[in-house]
Order: structure tokens, then sequence, then C-alpha cells
């Protein structure tokens, strides 16, 4: 069952800013940093946002728009801004993001970074990459992956051909990019991830303030990205629209491979079949445990989930992969919401759920969070996923929320939440039927009688 309102205004949406996921993207890049064109609002917004759920420090430059340039234009403050940003981090790349006040008074970014590249040859300048994103026209994952698909087609060279792997895995958590490395390191992958932000965004104790920390994905590993035998891309959305993996493959002839977020058994195989074929060897045993693993606890904790309704929300990619995953242990996904406007949610459910119109599933596409609050009010399912930024419905309605996605700013840990693969599957179940558990037990007027 598909629901559509028309709502008179917005109210917390379910989606953040476009140049958010940009900046997301850029700090998976060895030595990049990225500026804003635009206010110091939107880079103060962001910086907020990301330092709360990664509890790392962030640094985002602004070309600093004022009064003035918000009417006559902001090309001598961004090109003040980059000759800043080169001078204190000399940065290997610097990504620049436009934003809603730039786009809106026609701001020409790509013709100010070739006037500033003109003034300025000779002087060694880092790479400057530019992305178009204004928030009004897209949600943050959208920006995300035009980040990384200006990325690609800026710095991927044709060279020698190889049999490397791109794994382009979409906007998953640190833990999640560190649990795939380690995959396609064990099946002796010769591999290159991108967006790679597991160290930038989750790093150990360092003896002084970074301004670049270490990690990324080298430039010159992206460069060899227009080399490599087969691009494997991670989400629903990179079937849709231009994506880094079709360029590649249209450009460079790199066979492409787009698979869902591998959450659960289903997704998790096909991802492994994928490096199956890429290594030209069998799943490696260490993975059968694993996935035997999963299974077994499916069996264990079939009796706590099974008929279960759940409200999944967040970025478009999670709620698909989440709400098969659901499917797949047995649960209800009764309300699926996104703010992406795209008009393609249902679609994309009811190719992952092959009985979605007998389970009656709410979709909710161009969401915000008055609209889900009134779907799960009249739903009334047993469990909410997504983002803390269902908490308030989650409080007031009773609800228990697990939390995961982008952003959780209220619990310790949001960048070693673990969703994907055998292992962060089996985790994600294990915090499901736990949060089922504990509800129970809190609300139950005789408590807990087995201990």
């Amino acid at each position: 069952m598909k629901t559509k309102e028309a709502p008179a205004a917005v109210t917390n949406a379910c989606k953040l800013c476009s140049p958010l996921g940009a900046v997301l993207a850029f700090k998976g890049i060895e030595g990049a940093v990225c500026i804003l064109h635009g206010s110091q609002g939107c880079a103060t917004y962001i910086r907020r946002y990301m330092i709360s759920h990664y509890k790392e420090p962030l640094d985002v430059a602004s070309s600093s728009f004022s009064e003035d340039t918000a009417i006559f234009g902001g090309s001598f403050t961004l090109m003040q801004g980059l000759d800043n940003l080169i001078k204190q981090y000399r940065p290997a790349l610097i990504g620049v993001a436009t934003t809603c006040l730039s786009e809106t008074i026609g701001d020409d970014a790509g013709r100010i970074l070739h006037d500033y590249k003109k003034e300025r040859a000779g002087q060694g300048l880092p790479v400057l990459i530019k992305v178009s994103t204004a928030a009004y026209k897209g949600t943050h994952a959208d920006g995300f992956v035009s980040a990384v698909r200006e990325t690609v087609e800026a710095l991927a060279k044709k060279g020698t051909k190889n049999d490397s792997v791109n794994i382009f895995p979409g906007m998953l958590s640190p833990e999640d990019l560190r649990n795939i490395k380690e995959t396609a390191e064990v099946f002796g992958l010769r591999y290159t991830l991108f967006p790679d932000y597991s160290e930038t965004l989750d790093a150990g104790q360092w003896g002084g303030y970074e301004l670049l920390p270490p990690g990324g994905t080298p430039l010159e590993a992206l460069t060899d990205t227009a080399n490599a035998a087969v691009t494997i891309e991670l989400g629903n959305s990179a079937g849709q629209g231009e994506t880094a993996g079709k360029y590649l493959q249209k450009e460079f002839g790199v066979k492409r491979a787009s698979l869902p977020v591998p959450i659960g058994v289903k997704a998790t195989d096909l991802f492994m079949e994928e490096l199956e074929k890429a290594a030209g060897k069998q799943i490696p045993d260490k993975y059968l445990k694993e996935r035997g693993r999963l299974i077994d606890s499916y069996v264990d904790g079939h009796k706590y989930v099974f008929g279960v309704k759940a409200a999944v929300f967040g970025e478009e990619d999670l709620v698909v992969s989440m709400a098969a995953f659901l499917d797949e242990i047995g649960m209800i996904p009764s309300v699926c919401a996104s703010g992406a406007p795209a008009g393609k949610l249902e679609n994309l459910l009811r190719e992952a759920i092959p009985d979605f119109d007998a389970k009656e599933i709410t979709v909710l596409e161009d969401a915000d969070f008055e609209l889900i609050e009134q779907a799960v009010k009249k739903i009334s399912p047993k469990i909410m996923i997504g983002s803390s930024k269902g908490y308030k419905i989650s409080r007031k309605l009773n609800i228990p929320l697990v939390r995961c996605g982008f952003p959780v700013h209220d619990r310790a840990g949001g960048a070693r939440i673990a969703h994907v693969l055998y292992k962060g599957s089996q985790q994600l179940f294990d915090r499901i039927v736990n949060k089922l558990l504990e509800d129970a037990q809190e609300n139950s007027a005789a408590g807990f009688s087995y201990m």
C-alpha cells in the first residue's frame, strides 16, 4: 500500500543536505580537504552533524558568503579561500561543493575554478574537483554519489589493464568499510575501495592534531580505477542515474556489477559471489562459518521476530536493504520511509520483497518526521529502525528504536555500528532481537521469570 501525502510544510525532514554527503565522500580520499562555496553556516552545520556522529575532529572550509557576495557573486572569496587552504593544509586534493546560496544566485563554480587554475598556472596546485550540491535538489546520499562520480570522472586515466576490483560501497559506517576491506584481502584481491573514510573518521589516538588525518583512498588508486577488471557498486541507488561505475564502464570498458547493500544472507551471498568470480576462487571457509552462525542465529531468534512489524526510515539504500533483511528474518517492514523524492522507493521495495502487496507496506517518499509519526501511529509497529532523528517519535509513542545509519547523535560508537556482510548482519540481528526482548521485559508486569 503506497501512501502519498501533500503536506503544507516540512517538519523535520527525513534527510540531510546534499553538501554533507559530498564532504563525507571527500573525507575518504587521502590528503583531501573540502570547501563549501557558500555561507559559513553551511560548513558549521555539517561539522556539527559529522562530529556528533563520528566523534572525530573535522575541518570543512567555506568561501564565507557575505551580503555583498550573495548579490555580486563569490568568485573572489572562493579563490581567496582556495589560496588559504593550499597554504595551510597543502592538500593533494580539494573538493569544492556548492551550496543552496551559490547555486541560487547562479555562481558558476566550474568557471571560477577554471579561472583560478589559469591565473595560478605553474604553482603546483592540488587536484580541484567541483561538485554541484544544492541541498534543495537532493539528499545527503545524492551529494555523496555525485562526489564519488565527479572524482572518478576527474581522475580515472587509461593505462595498463589489470585484474584489480573497484569497490564503491556507498554510505556505510567506517566499521562496515573495514569489514569489506578485510574480506577483499582474505580473498587475496587487489582492490580499490572508494571512498574509504574508515581511518580518517574513526582513527586511533594522535600525538597532536592532524590537519589531514592519515587514511583514505590514494589518488594513484583512483587514477587506476579505469584499468580495473570490474567495478562492484553497492546500494540500490547505484542502479539509478549516472554513477561512477557506469562512467568507468562507458568510457573504459570496466565491467560493472550493481548489488544491494549486503545486509542479510541473500544480499551478502551476492557480494561473495562477485568476489569469488573476481578472485577465481571459492569463498574462504572463514565466511562459510560466519554464514552458518548467522543462519543458526536466525533459527534461535525466530520466535522473537516472526511477524513483528517494524518501521524503517533513512536514506533510500539503507531503507531498501534493511527492509529486505527484515523480510528475510520473518519481520514485516510495515512502514518504509525516506526523504528521497526520486519516486523510486516503492519499485525498489517491490523488487526486494516478493510478497510486497500481501504485507500491506506503507511507503513514504520525500517524507518528514511528521508524516512518519502519523504512519507509525496508524500501524503501531513494535520497533523502529533508523537514525537518532527518530528518537522523538520513539519516546512519544513508546516504541523502541534500534539506531543505525546516519546520524547517530545520542549514542557512542556511531562510526562502529556494523550492518553489512555476514558478521555485520549478525550484530544487527542480535541488536534487533535484544531490543525486542528488552522492551518486552520492561513493559511486563511480571518481569522476566527465567532468571
